[in-house]
């Protein structure tokens, strides 16, 4: 189905207006970011990134509707289990609160044109090319395999050759200036950049190798472009808020890793099951993962029940 320029037009402007409140509302705050604050803006953008699977369905019906929440779901999850390689990203820079809001606002417009070009460009290569169809589902069955041994969250900026390129060549402040937020300021007479620019730069190049696991993922549940790309950036989105309720200690799903390393198992092999013609209904993938998402909280629950009487 085709959707027409007017419609893409008013979509990014409607993100662009929900990102400017959003940063409008945190500037207010001034870096007090409270649990209560994140906890509702969490709300608000899984509310939006849901509302929209209404305009889905009435575009494309009911099995695009499944595959939307899926989709959404499947990402929303990955992308959370991320969030904690970014805290470990800005613990090695110590980045000051309000440089933590203006570097994760900064990542989400960019993650948002990586993820869509990606999502372009695996749509036109499955289109393209039918053995795409198994190197795509190869990659989900190996990233699935890495993040069940724990070996998808070892990150370390210190060994980043994006970021040592840009010490070694731009002129980087020792300290992140007055309000903490800039990239660029003036020492001496002389303009130089904060350590907020290698912060972002290490969070790009991150979240470009996460695009890797995370867009065979979504045209595993749907080669459809437009529920791919909506999904993804309704998802997206959120990303931010979702940080910094993470970074108030909320750990619902500790083993989020390994359970979703099952999920990404579970797409590649549906993924090369697609080439021989064997097509998995999509209700089972919006139930598996929705199965696998409550079990960890339930056991995360259970633990800390377990714990708590222990002490």
């Amino acid at each position: 189905m085709e959707v027409s320029l007017s419609f893409w037009v008013v979509f990014h402007l409607v993100v662009a207006v929900f990102l400017a409140i959003d940063l409008i509302y945190w500037e207010k705050r001034k870096g007090e970011i409270r649990f209560r604050d994140s906890l509702l803006w969490v709300i608000a953008w899984i509310s939006l990134g849901l509302s929209f699977s209404v305009i889905v369905f009435s575009m494309y019906g009911t099995e695009e509707f499944i595959k939307y929440i899926t989709a959404y779901i499947a990402e929303y999850s990955l992308s959370t289990d991320n969030l904690f390689v970014f805290l470990v990203i800005f613990t090695y820079f110590a980045v000051p609160p309000r440089g933590r809001h203006i570097v994760l606002l900064a990542g989400i417009i960019c993650a948002a044109v990586f993820r869509g070009t990606f999502i372009f460009v695996g749509v036109a290569l499955l289109e393209r090319f039918h053995w795409m169809v198994y190197v795509f589902g190869a990659v989900l069955i190996y990233t699935g395999y890495k993040m069940a041994r724990g070996g998808g969250e070892a990150v370390d900026p210190g060994k980043n050759r994006v970021v040592n390129f840009a010490r070694k060549f731009l002129p980087i402040a020792p300290t992140y200036g007055e309000d903490g937020k800039s990239f660029i300021i003036k020492q001496n007479g002389d303009v130089l950049f904060t350590p907020l620019l290698l912060t972002l730069l290490a969070v790009e190049t991150t979240d470009i190798m996460f695009a890797f696991d995370s867009v065979p993922a979504v045209l595993a549940i749907t080669r459809e472009f437009f529920t791919a790309y909506t999904s993804n950036i309704m998802a997206v989105l959120g990303l931010r808020s979702l940080y910094f309720l993470l970074e108030h200690g909320l750990r619902l799903v500790e083993n989020l890793g390994r359970g979703l390393a099952i999920y990404l198992i579970y797409l590649g092999a549906a993924f090369i099951l697609s080439a021989f013609g064997i097509e998995v209904p999509s209700y089972i993938s919006l139930l598996l993962i929705a199965t696998i998402i409550l079990v960890l909280v339930l056991m995360a629950r259970l633990r800390r029940k377990e714990s708590g009487t222990a002490e």
